[in-house]
């Protein structure tokens, strides 16, 4: 009985051992490999973008002043109201101007009946000349001919300019625009040249936006560009981040770059045009804008593979060849599309880990499937299963 009670007990125990964890472990082998989910990456040309401060500035601006002195009779537009060039805005009294062209107008048609009488009298001492008229009265004849000429010349002339000032007494809009609160009242004496304006007139559509590029990152660009890394764009266009937060809905065109480096800022003021024909971008308003400079050859690496490091290095997990996970480090040039740009450090059909990297330890065993990343950034794979991360 004793000897049979202790064979049953040392086959009790063998058999405990065999279905403990690490037998188990032991037995199953590959089934505890991990699975993850990769993508596989090409190399493909990219836009290159910057995002830049800048501040909204007037297409036109044209402050409104008198060309001709004046009582200020009447205000001839609402304030905020679009006006076209030429539009009325306000008009002086026209009186002593009105008086004038008449006067001019007399001065005129006293030389014109005066020049028939110097011609007549000019051509008759010709006629008789020797006979009755000496070469002297020729002479006096012809002198009174000319100064006719010249009088009728300077009439006509006072009386066009005579016409221009009375014009002047309506003061109109130079230019298309948005024109502002008048600065005068119905009933102010408002001179030429005077340095206050009576109101301003500013064409909001379009609009320019003025955007600050550090000359620092000009220099980099243009080291790129000599060394073939960045092809630019034929031409060059800004997407616009208006104040809230929402992008504006049409991209604006290179207008011009300023030469000059500023002294203040150590930066270059690019500026682009912008239509606007809602007036939702106003003069003044700071604003960030995007500009795309060109393309270069880079990798998207999903931003959900992995995370910075503290050298600011871009670190995930790839599929080796031998199978298994390694763990890469690689410097990022911006973003694109929810994706880390990466130029440099990874071949092409690299195989990126998305998909349950999390707890993965470099040179790990893993059964790596390729999967897609859904718009919602969900991954899935080719059986339409979703995955954990």
């Amino acid at each position: 009985m004793t000897s049979t009670h202790g064979q049953g007990l040392r086959t009790l125990a063998l058999t405990l051992a065999l279905v403990t964890p690490s037998a188990l472990l032991a037995q199953q082998g590959g089934m505890m490999t991990p699975q993850v989910g990769y993508v596989t990456l090409h190399a493909g040309q990219v836009d290159q973008t910057v995002e830049l401060p800048g501040r909204a500035v007037a297409y036109e601006q044209a402050d409104i002043r008198p060309r001709v002195d004046g009582i200020v009779i009447k205000k001839l537009y609402k304030p905020g109201s679009d006006v076209k060039e030429g539009d009325p805005l306000f008009q002086l009294d026209d009186a002593s101007y009105q008086a004038t062209v008449e006067a001019d107008a007399a001065s005129v048609a006293e030389a014109e009946a005066d020049l028939p009488v110097k011609q007549a009298a000019y051509d008759r001492a010709v006629k008789l000349e020797g006979s009755g008229y000496t070469a002297a009265d020729v002479d006096t004849a012809k002198s009174d001919l000319a100064s006719a000429k010249a009088t009728l010349q300077s009439a006509q002339a006072a009386l066009k300019y005579a016409r221009i000032q009375l014009g002047w007494t309506t003061i109109r809009s130079p230019i298309d625009g948005v024109v502002d609160v008048a600065d005068v009242s119905t009933g102010d004496l408002v001179t030429s040249g005077q340095s206050d304006a009576l109101t301003t007139v500013t064409t909001l559509d379009p609009i320019d936006v003025e955007l600050l590029e550090p000359a620092a990152d000009i220099l980099s660009i243009r080291k790129k560009v000599q060394s073939g890394d960045l092809k630019l764009s034929d031409q060059l266009q800004a997407s616009l981040i208006v104040e809230g937060g929402e992008t504006y809905e049409t991209k604006g065109e290179l207008v011009t770059p300023s030469p000059t480096v500023s002294t203040t800022t150590g930066s270059v003021t690019v500026r682009f045009r912008f239509d606007n024909p809602d007036h939702v971008i106003l003069p003044g308003m700071f604003l960030r804008g995007t500009v795309t400079l060109g393309s270069r050859e880079a990798f998207l690496v999903p931003q959900r593979a992995g995370e910075h490091d503290a050298n600011g290095n871009f670190s995930f997990f790839i599929v080796g060849d031998d199978g298994k996970a390694k763990k890469v480090s690689v410097p990022t040039d911006g973003s694109q599309d929810n994706a880390w740009i990466v130029t440099s450090g990874l071949e092409d059909g690299v195989k990126v880990i998305v998909d349950g990297q999390k707890n993965l330890q470099d040179g790990a065993e893993v059964k790596a499937v390729p999967v897609t990343i859904t718009e919602d950034g969900t991954t899935q794979d080719a059986a339409g299963a979703k995955g954990t991360e």
